[in-house]
């Protein structure tokens, strides 16, 4: 039997996740990443589902300022707007498709709320929020943070199918956003009966449903589909082929694996625990620079 023909007879589905759903006071939140099974999809370290969520006028989110090590964050929208305000002065809106890149390195302080404005009238919520890891080379890198526009942002076009390539590299594009090492993270839109194959050349892929159902060949075990809120895990070197079962809305993302074990305890991402505890007492004893002219906060959590 040929290469190809054992990778048709072999299913590329390595895991299916189920994210945890969480009421945040009329605000859920689906946690995708970390998984009990999978802590890592390439850098990614964690992964949420924001919404959707409406708020009547007068009520939005409000995330008090708090801080993160050794990651970067990135919060992208499909509906609504939030404000970001950071420790390095930064205040910039986050809107639906432009890409807002905070790298915390040895330490960032930032804050997410809704805009002012916004909570004259009732508005609507939709994002996904991820941490990327740093590799060991830039845990500790200068804090820094970088606003990309839609507009500068790759699309690709085809039949039946629109793509936007957030951070990384895929399909012959490269995003203009800095990144740390090889990664690949898209926005697509499908209409029912479209297709699309994830990118083949990273050893961790993995694809999240956020609206819709998708289906994709796992050899002799047959067609298998994916509902929305669910992420499919896919093996390395295993062509995967996606086909819209409805219009669907997809997420994909993954790259080369981290270089090495990674500790997380709520906003901190680092090598060692050691690491991790040092935060923690920094944090606690107000060694972070704070978000200027603001004078609220987060407490550390208790272990």
């Amino acid at each position: 039997m040929s290469e190809a023909q054992k990778q048709a007879k072999e299913n590329p589905v390595d895991l299916v996740i189920e994210p945890r759903s969480r009421d945040l006071g009329g605000f859920e939140v689906r946690r995708i990443l970390p998984y009990a099974k999978r802590r890592l999809v390439g850098p990614f370290i964690f992964l949420d589902e924001m919404g959707p969520a409406e708020f009547p006028a007068g009520q939005g989110i409000s995330v008090r300022p708090h801080p993160h090590i050794g990651l970067a964050t990135v919060t992208y929208l499909f509906e609504g707007e939030i404000m970001h305000r950071d420790s390095l002065g930064y205040e910039q809106p986050i809107q639906p498709g432009a890409v807002n890149w905070m790298t915390a390195g040895k330490g960032i302080v930032h804050s997410e709320r809704s805009p002012e404005a916004a909570l004259a009238g009732p508005q609507r919520l939709h994002g996904m929020q991820s941490w990327i890891a740093l590799p060991l080379a830039h845990e500790e890198a200068e804090p820094s943070f970088t606003h990309y526009p839609t507009a500068g942002l790759p699309e690709i076009e085809r039949p039946g199918l629109w793509i936007r390539l957030i951070a990384g590299s895929a399909f012959g594009h490269c995003a203009p956003v800095r990144v740390f090492s090889d990664m690949f993270y898209l926005h697509a839109e499908l209409e029912a009966g479209a297709s699309l194959e994830l990118p083949e050349d990273y050893a961790e892929r993995a694809v999240y449903v956020v609206g819709g159902a998708v289906e994709t060949d796992t050899g002799t075990a047959g067609l298998q589909t994916f509902a929305a809120n669910t992420m499919a895990v896919f093996k390395a070197g295993v062509r995967v082929r996606f086909t819209a079962s409805t219009a669907s809305r997809l997420m994909l993302l993954g790259g080369a694996p981290i270089d090495g074990q990674r500790f997380i305890w709520w906003n901190f991402v680092a090598s060692s625990q050691d690491r991790i505890e040092q935060a923690k007492a920094d944090w606690k004893a107000g060694r972070f620079a704070m978000v200027p002219d603001d004078d609220e906060f987060i407490p550390l959590p208790e272990d």
